[in-house]
């Protein structure tokens, strides 16, 4: 068996010359420093078919370097490509034990294995049949099987479930199959997902992430490692991982300086790979260079104490930086991204577009320049031109708006964290009541318990989807039962949209199909919620905020809280420490990727 790698004009490719049931497997090769010997089995072919599932096309593995750079780093987490065993991050502490990961793998790996062996005659007939994707006829072979599986995780799982009993009937008077990988499943999964976590750089509450152009995610946490943090004091600080999920920041703290102090939903990255947060402890808009360095003073961006808890903020194509105040109304920008530059718009309801704000939460910006922003006290986005914000329109959403993005015809999906109906409605007055007179923070607890207590579908969350031109699209906003709380949408490089929820200890993220259809699975209309009903789930989900798509295809979620009792009032002193949640969840190869970093609409690599 032999691989070959090509590169030209930027792009890199990989074919097999040889084999078929493992040749993925040797991927690994893509990297700079190959074992000198590869064990080629189930494990290491699963690994390697997962991990560049955007990146393959029948025997071929081709597209841009970075991406393919980020797929073959992947998979050692999965399995030591000298032994043919279990890599290092999937039984560490992290995984191992606490999630099904483990257990979805090596049943795969069962499953196939009975196929190459040929426990039956026609092993290999039943492994093809029960991994025909929604798109056509049978695989031929295992290879196309496993991309089948990888691409489709979702569809109709429990047919290769079904075959461990088959294939590995329970001998008499024993407990254990007769597998040749363990553990295997007890129960049929509701999807074929392989997500790992992982924690360090000071990653306590991650909000909002942004991947810069290397492919390192970057994003502002609530809290640090070891404080008994609180939703009434948010001290937290930067965090980044490179392409891989290796901790880049200091281990305990993250990043610090430049006023950083409780990161938010409020990060972005220019063109100059600078990144930009906004935070709540200290109130400011902080500035780090690529390496992690402070360009703010240490009090950070605050004009003279002027600002208030901030949120979204956003670099625009024409490289102006925007940000949000959600405590007092603001708009700030930063022409051309000067820090000296700045200036407050608005604030208040006295001028547009801030009249039309009410707790502004994020923001982004269409191909047409004009700045979308969602209000999470009012059952409305905004809109106004870049070039003229006091030229503000307002269209109808759910209620409570947060996350928000747009798609590469300029169609705008927004998350309703409250839903519709007259439930969100009394949930969004009385959250506006405690505000008034309870103060801000106090509405924020009653948010956030509210959304982590409400259950999919009627009564749940919901997503919002606006054309161009601010009409609803038909149909939306869309509910399901993986959408009990949204808090973020992503958008990936096939128009498909990405929802991450903030509600149970392990929170749903759920794929919608798009309003380019022709990307989505035969049957499938816009809005419709192309993962199992729940959502996909495992991997050591807790309470979400972000969720992101990287240049390889694979999809980032934020754990941001995980004992909703440690995070109020006077918690119990041992889980006192519990209230952040702790570090990434990335399931692999599952969406199309998209270009870093996102500086307007995302866009197809």
């Amino acid at each position: 068996m032999s691989l070959y790698v090509v590169a030209k004009g930027g792009e890199a490719a990989a074919n097999k010359g040889a084999g078929n049931n493992a040749a993925t497997s040797l991927l690994a090769v893509l990297g700079n420093r190959p074992p000198a010997k590869i064990v080629v089995n189930e494990m290491t072919t699963i690994a390697s078919v997962w991990t560049h599932a955007q990146f393959l096309s029948g025997t071929a593995i081709k597209g841009h370097a970075l991406g393919l750079r980020i797929a073959a780093g992947n998979v050692p987490h999965f399995v030591d490509l000298q032994t043919g065993g279990w890599g290092t991050t999937i039984q560490d502490a992290l995984n191992g034990g606490q999630t099904p990961t483990m257990a979805n793998f090596a049943t795969l790996a069962d499953v196939m294995a009975g196929c190459a062996t040929q426990v039956a005659a026609d092993a290999c007939n039943k492994f093809f049949a029960a991994a025909t994707p929604p798109t056509g006829a049978a695989p031929s072979d295992t290879l196309t099987a496993a991309q089948s599986i990888a691409r489709y995780p979702w569809y109709k799982p429990e047919r290769l479930f079904a075959l461990v009993a088959e294939f590995y009937p329970m001998p008499a008077g024993k407990n254990l199959r007769p597998v040749p990988f363990m553990p295997y499943l007890a129960h049929a999964p509701s999807a074929w997902v392989l997500p790992l976590k992982f924690d360090g750089g000071g990653y306590r509450a991650g909000g909002k992430a942004m991947f810069d152009s290397e492919g390192n995610l970057w994003v502002g946490d609530n809290f640090s490692t070891g404080w008994q943090g609180t939703d009434a004091l948010w001290q937290g600080n930067a965090t980044k991982f490179d392409p891989n999920a290796k901790p880049l920041s200091p281990i305990t703290t993250g990043f610090t300086g430049g006023g950083m102090e409780g990161g938010t939903f409020g990060t972005a990255i220019d063109a100059k790979d600078n990144v930009w947060f906004t935070t709540y402890g200290s109130k400011a808009i902080v500035v780090f260079d690529k390496h992690g360095k402070p360009l703010t003073p240490p009090e950070g961006i605050t004009f003279g104490g002027r600002l208030g808890l901030m949120q979204g903020i956003i670099v625009t194509p024409s490289g102006d930086v925007w940000a949000l105040g959600v405590e007092k109304n603001q708009l700030v920008h930063f022409p051309k991204g000067e820090l000296s530059a700045g200036r407050i718009v608005c604030e208040g309801d006295k001028e547009e577009p801030c009249k039309s704000f009410d707790a502004p939460f994020h923001l982004a910006i269409d191909q047409q320049d004009r700045i979308w922003v969602s209000n999470s006290g009012l059952p409305h986005v905004t809109r106004f031109p870049a070039s003229d914000p006091t030229k503000a329109e307002n269209f109808k959403t759910g209620m409570n708006n947060s996350g928000l993005n747009i798609d590469s015809q300029g169609n705008v999906w927004i998350a309703n964290r409250f839903g519709t109906g007259l439930l969100a409605m009394a949930h969004l007055v009385d959250m506006g009541i405690r505000s008034k007179t309870e103060g801000f923070l106090a509405a924020m607890d009653y948010l956030t318990k509210t959304m982590s207590e409400q259950k999919g579908g009627a009564h749940g969350g919901s997503v919002t989807l606006l054309r161009p031109d601010g009409s609803s699209f038909p149909g939306a906003p869309f509910k399901g039962g993986g959408i009990p709380a949204p808090w973020a949408v992503a958008v990936d490089g096939n128009d498909n949209v990405w929802v991450s929820n903030f509600n149970s200890a392990s929170s749903p993220i759920v794929q919608l199909c798009g309003m380019r259809t022709e990307n989505c699975p035969p049957g499938f209309k816009t809005g419709e919620q192309i993962s199992p009903p729940g959502g996909y789930v495992g991997g050591g989900l807790q309470m979400l905020t972000d969720v992101a798509v990287d240049p390889a295809g694979n999809v980032w979620a934020m754990n941001n809280w995980q004992d909703i009792g440690s995070c109020m009032g006077s918690p119990n002193e041992a889980l006192s420490t519990r209230c952040g949640g702790q570090g990434v969840v990335i399931f692999f190869g599952m969406a199309k990727p998209v270009r870093a970093p996102q500086i307007g609409p995302a866009q197809r690599l």
